[in-house]
């Protein structure tokens, strides 16, 4: 199932960074139920849209399997500018606070 998502969302929005992370071992399901997903999408397509437009285009994408095995979707859904803005912040070194120099 896992397969299928990238690809169709791959199809469908062609983003610049995808993932699909099965969290169905966290849910009291079969093991072999395939049904919890959350997916982090960064799309050009999600540019200027609404969170509620973003979702419907995902769900468009997966509309057979939310009909039938995926049970839930934890969306993650960002613009590329959007994704550039949470990157930087994640990798910005805290300010030095003092300590001893090297000379």
């Amino acid at each position: 199932m896992q397969t299928i998502i990238e690809q169709k969302i791959t199809t469908a929005l062609a983003p610049v960074h995808l993932e699909v992370i099965n969290e169905t071992h966290l849910h009291n399901v079969p093991a072999d139920a395939d049904s919890h997903f959350k997916i982090i999408v960064v799309a050009d397509a999600f540019t200027n849209k609404s969170l509620v437009q973003r979702h419907r285009l995902i769900n468009q994408a997966l509309a057979d399997e939310l009909a039938g095995q995926i049970h839930a979707l934890a969306l993650h859904t960002l613009s590329p500018e959007e994704w550039q803005k949470k990157q930087d912040k994640a990798f910005i070194s805290p300010p030095c606070l003092g300590g001893s120099q090297v000379s």
